[in-house]
């Protein structure tokens, strides 16, 4: 059966995390996240088990309630996110670090660091339209964020934004890759062939 002290060890694992006792009560020790110190995973004691609260995916927080009784309604947390797992032996410690894991993923998700993730699964000697990184990313409606990330490309070696155009195929002006053509290049060394500063999206585009 995994202990607070495991979890707690387990939550300050992934990056950038602390651990707290934000009430001045040594029941209640969180793990939060530095910069945004948001707090993703909480253990406290109660009813004599130590309690887990994680944040959770709604798509996945019904199904986890009915699959183990020790995993319950957040406790004192707002119930359609939260879910407080009760440590008592019932639920395999594989499937708590996964709780734990998707609690950390939900609080440090960004729409950025969405949008890197969707553009890095884009093959190569395809090409994908701003609309759909977006949607890969979780929100067609962020066309316009996608153009904005990808400015601001961290790494651009392993952040192949130069595969990303418009709806139509239209390459982005030369201030987005350094200098007039150096998109097509790319494009044209990843085997895709640009036409007048096109790509044929029936041809090129990710499916």
């Amino acid at each position: 059966m995994m202990t607070r002290e495991e979890a707690l060890a387990y939550g300050l694992s992934f990056p950038d995390t602390y651990q707290e006792a934000p009430f001045h009560d040594p029941n209640w020790q969180l793990v939060r996240v530095k910069g945004s110190k948001k707090a993703f995973l909480w253990t406290y004691e109660r009813d004599g088990a130590i309690n887990l609260n994680v944040k959770v995916d709604p798509e996945w927080r019904d199904v986890l309630r009915s699959c183990y009784p020790a995993v319950q309604p957040g406790y004192h947390q707002n119930k359609e996110h939260w879910n407080t797992v009760i440590l008592d032996g019932t639920i395999p410690n594989h499937e708590i670090k996964r709780m734990i894991a998707q609690s950390y993923d939900l609080i440090t998700d960004s729409p950025s660091r969405r949008i890197y993730e969707a553009v890095q699964r884009i093959p190569k000697g395809k090409v994908a339209s701003y609309g759909q990184v977006a949607e890969m990313a979780g929100d067609r409606k962020m066309a316009r964020a996608v153009g904005n990330a990808l400015h601001h490309n961290p790494d651009p070696e392993n952040i192949p934004c130069y595969r990303v155009v418009n709806a139509k195929g239209e390459l982005a002006g030369a201030f987005a890759f350094g200098g007039e053509n150096v998109q097509a290049m790319l494009l044209q060394q990843d085997g895709i062939e640009v036409k007048n500063g096109k790509v044929d999206m029936k041809r090129y585009g990710m499916r």
